[in-house]
């Protein structure tokens, strides 16, 4: 049987509008020593550089997140085998919690966990970097490595400047394909902050044992609703429809909705909330191809709904992760608010409101445009 290889790939995932863009297939490339594969142009897919170096392994097919080869291999390592009746995933605890550090929590979107637990592995020597993203325009956020807590600090939160440069950029994005840049560094042990996506090709590729990831301790997992997409046309018509202006934006957060805090706002008094639904002219088309909202392959998963302000939800799903959160908890590094049952059940509704809202959302986008769906058979 022919092994499906880049070439399928484009047919089957790219030219039909559902390319996540989450770098996987440029970073595990086989053959990236020759550079087979690469983005040619931004907030575009992978594109072929030098197709005659391609191997035809079939390994940027089989970890690419559309294709879905190593759904079961991947859904029995992580108790996901029904995971449309459990869309949370397999969950250890749920906490609402916050960073003790000062500069962490009022740099941070919400509570500043992420930060805090990385810069607890930092100092407990679990990790010797960090692939996360920063921001550096309204709705633009490219990948990092940072080595310690002060390259978290300026990475922290989502707040907004326009530089000059900036005023020439016609496409902004709110994802970040962070995955490449686990090519530039030499790393023993490292953590990576992604997108479903992202953690999915991660999990794909420790499944195959492809390098590096075996040095991928872990994989800190954000809730995703959805990524916004701008060229110039829509920035102007976001501009008119909602009476803002980007240069204008402080800061940016994703709860129930899209909060918008703008600049010289410091009591937050004028917080303007824009729902998901007014905002589809705007979204990354791909994201509609997604059916995972809370990051269910993460050994943590983070992210603001469900939790009050300045407090981050937390989800621990594997050993690992649970014990981290465990001793960042009794260290002192963060803290979790005391919960009775009825807010607890509160919040795990809500994260199961929003998870089954996007599996269906993937479900009514891939009929429409593909017809029913057919699940993949794992060819490893």
């Amino acid at each position: 049987m022919k092994v499906k290889s880049f070439e399928d790939l484009i047919e089957e995932v790219h030219k039909k509008g559902i390319c996540q863009q989450c770098g996987g297939c440029v970073s595990f490339c086989n053959s990236m020593d020759y550079d087979v594969i690469g983005y040619k142009k931004p907030n575009s897919p992978p594109e072929f550089i030098n197709e005659g170096n391609c191997l035809k392994c079939g390994i940027c097919y089989h970890i690419c997140p559309q294709t879905h080869v190593l759904d079961y291999e991947l859904n029995r390592a992580f108790n996901l085998l029904d995971f449309s009746s459990m869309p949370l995933g397999n969950t250890s605890e749920i906490y609402s919690c916050q960073s003790t550090d000062f500069d962490l929590l009022h740099q941070g979107t919400d509570g500043g966990v992420v930060n805090s637990l990385l810069t607890y592995m930092f100092k407990e020597k679990l990790i010797d970097g960090a692939v996360v993203a920063k921001t550096n325009a309204p709705f633009s956020r490219e990948p990092f490595f940072a080595e310690c807590k002060e390259d978290l600090v300026g990475t922290s939160g989502l707040k907004l400047g326009i530089s000059q440069q900036l005023d020439e950029v016609q496409k902004r994005h709110s994802y970040s394909s962070s995955l490449p840049e686990l090519n530039k560094h030499k790393f023993k042990k490292l953590a990576v902050v992604g997108t479903p996506c992202q953690i999915y090709t991660i999990r794909s590729m420790q499944n195959l044992g492809i390098i590096p990831s075996q040095n991928i301790e872990y994989c800190l997992g954000l809730f995703c609703y959805e990524n916004f997409e701008f060229d110039q046309r829509k920035v102007e018509k976001f501009q008119r429809e909602f009476n803002i202006k980007f240069e204008d934006i402080e800061k940016i957060n994703i709860k129930k909705d899209l909060i918008i805090q703008l600049k010289g706002d410091k009591n937050r008094n004028s917080l303007i909330h824009i729902e998901f639904e007014d905002l589809k002219d705007y979204i990354r088309p791909a994201c509609n191809a997604c059916n995972d909202f809370t990051n269910v392959y993460a050994d943590v998963s983070f992210g603001g709904l469900g939790s009050p302000e300045h407090f981050t939800t937390v989800i621990t799903r594997t050993e690992k992760g649970r014990r981290a959160v465990n001793d960042a908890l009794e260290r002192g590094i963060i803290s979790n608010l005391e919960l009775d049952s009825e807010t607890k059940k509160h919040m795990k509704d809500l994260l199961i409101a929003h998870s089954i809202s996007k599996m269906a959302r993937k479900e009514s986008f891939m009929k429409s445009k593909f017809g029913p769906l057919k699940k993949a058979k794992s060819t490893v």
